[in-house]
């Protein structure tokens, strides 16, 4: 089975090598995924092709299967991990990143693909776009968040709410997102949240992970 089928987009850690620190962004991710995080995005906007390649190399390692791996934006650093025989999933685009219908072309109908979106005007963008192109919608920011200073308007939970309603594909949460948020946002219709510092800055990342499973699945 593939694992576009099979992907499990509950509990997301996008990566932030800033916030994890001396411990580097391995070890923060062998943490959470042993915490029970499905799908690992690495995200660092001002790394080199080869750094990120060596980054894939080495979470790969501590991945060893038990998660998706995708890249954020950079879909010909996906392309030479592929080349390359690492176990790379997928890539997540921005909307100023590469189109999805080329990056379903150069990646295959194998490999995932997100994307975010967060207005009208996205969803009207995606119902004129063939179906296999995008397997997901990153949709906030629900809350405001540093991450990412450059956001757009904070959706907040009802705003997701009937975003995710309108939308034909699974939506993930994005967004300065708490423990607190989750079993609003998997009721507001959520196929899953994606966090960053909730994981990366915390003491320890596998608590923190395993604490936003035991929140999603309601426990």
């Amino acid at each position: 089975m593939s694992t576009r089928a099979r992907l499990d987009l509950s509990i997301t850690l996008v990566t932030d090598a800033a916030l994890c620190g001396e411990r580097g962004v391995p070890a923060v991710v062998a943490d959470a995924v042993d915490g029970g995080v499905r799908v690992v995005q690495l995200r660092d906007k001002t790394a080199t092709d080869d750094n990120l390649l060596r980054q894939l190399e080495a979470l790969a390692v501590v991945i060893d299967g038990r998660a998706a791996l995708l890249v954020n934006d950079r879909v010909d650093v996906v392309v030479s991990a592929r080349e390359r025989g690492l176990p790379v999933h997928g890539v997540h685009l921005g909307q100023g990143d590469t189109a999805a219908s080329v990056a379903r072309e150069l990646l295959g109908d194998d490999v995932v693909i997100g994307l975010t979106a967060n207005t009208p005007e996205h969803l009207a963008t995606l119902r004129r776009m063939p179906r296999r192109d995008v397997d997901y919608l990153g949709v906030g920011v629900i809350r405001p968040t540093s991450t990412k200073p450059d956001h757009p308007p904070a959706l907040g939970i009802d705003g997701f709410a009937r975003f995710a309603a309108e939308a034909e594909l699974p939506c993930v949460a994005i967004g300065g997102i708490t423990l607190a948020d989750v079993a609003a946002l998997r009721h507001s219709g959520a196929a899953g949240v994606a966090v960053v510092s909730a994981i990366c800055a915390a003491d320890s990342p596998r608590d923190a992970a395993e604490a936003f499973v035991a929140a999603w699945s309601g426990r």
